[in-house]
């Protein structure tokens, strides 16, 4: 009876199955863990956007960090991510198998270069920054600050993105594109700049914009937070008068080679950013000014005060009337003077 029931056909399908799926498992074990060529402790690899599976062999293989271009792609298919290599800048550490370079690949995180921009920088500053930072042309930067479609889409009432490009720590990857940059910057700007703080725009009777091109002035002028207000509700104060705001940051914006020293000369550059010559506010923001500065603009100190002069510490004497004023600056000046006799005597 017992011969009756033994069936070696069944066996010998099960050992076949086993050595298949044996096979099968090892063969996948092999590819996966592949030994490439790559003779780097750590390498920097470039994925650029749109690359398949194929082009990312063909740059490893030019790299020469992998030796077999057909196994990478098997191994990567083996893996389930042949639609998952991102693009991005990524340094491979000591990957030596297609298992270790596929997994730092799709998830490691991808190389990113800080990117300080600085309160009171102008596009054109910021553009110099990001092409010696990251590569970014200069040129191309600057002339996407002054894109119709895209000043549309975020909402800018203006002719250039001067003054919304919100100064801030950034991370970006080495090859990030001029628009994906300046949306950022953008974004950043509208999460500051909210509802309430347009309102308090309204309630003062200025537009974003005047309220951002007086911070970038205040940004310009002020060095420590304490004075902003101050100096905000100085400029307020002539501006409800209708005295010129006489602002010097706004000359060193139409100067070709400041920030200097300003001359008598320059307060005469016909501009419609010179406000010694004009009354009210320039036609829009002379630099992108940080929070501090534009919550000063919304918020100035109630004062008496009209004019103001640098101490030529960081600080301002404020005063409430011209003769005070022309008192602060001969002050100004003689302190000046007295220092700049004090380092030539000890220079000699």
């Amino acid at each position: 009876m017992a011969l009756q029931n033994f069936y070696p056909g069944k066996r010998l399908v099960g050992v076949v199955l086993g050595v298949i799926l044996f096979s099968a498992l090892a063969f996948y074990q092999l590819i996966i863990n592949w030994p490439q060529a790559n003779p780097y402790a750590m390498v920097k690899v470039n994925i650029p956007k749109g690359a398949n599976v194929t082009d990312v062999s063909r740059i490893l293989k030019e790299m020469n960090i992998i030796a077999n271009k057909q196994m990478f792609r098997i191994a990567v298919w083996a893996l389930g991510h042949e639609k998952k290599l991102p693009a991005g800048s990524y340094t491979l550490n000591g990957a030596r198998s297609n298992y270790q370079i596929i997994d730092q690949l799709v998830n490691g995180a991808p190389n990113l270069i800080r990117v300080t921009v600085q309160e009171g920088w102008t596009i054109k500053i910021i553009a110099a920054e990001l092409e010696k930072v990251l590569g970014t042309d200069a040129d191309e930067f600057i002339k996407l600050s002054e894109n119709k479609s895209l000043l549309r889409k975020w909402n800018i009432k203006h002719d250039s993105f001067e003054g919304f490009l919100f100064p801030d720590t950034y991370y970006f990857l080495e090859d990030q594109n001029p628009k994906e940059i300046m949306d950022i910057m953008v974004k950043e700007y509208h999460n500051c700049v909210t509802d309430s703080l347009h309102a308090r725009a309204q309630e003062l009777g200025f537009n974003i914009k005047e309220m951002i091109t007086l911070a970038s002035i205040i940004e310009g002028e002020a060095l420590y937070n304490s004075e902003r207000p101050v100096i905000s509700g100085v400029y307020h104060n002539r501006l409800k008068k209708g005295m010129k705001l006489q602002a010097d940051p706004t000359i060193q914006y139409i100067i070709n080679d400041g920030p200097r020293r300003l001359l008598n000369k320059d307060l005469k550059i016909e501009s419609p950013y010179n406000t010694y010559l004009n009354k009210g506010l320039p036609p829009g923001p002379i630099n992108n000014p940080g929070k501090e500065s534009i919550l000063a603009a919304l918020y100035p100190m109630k004062n008496d005060y009209l004019f103001f002069v640098a101490r030529g510490d960081g600080y301002h004497e404020f005063s409430k009337t011209e003769q005070e004023h022309n008192k602060a600056k001969r002050k100004f000046k003689a302190n000046r003077n007295r220092n700049f006799r004090k380092k030539l005597n000890k220079e000699n």
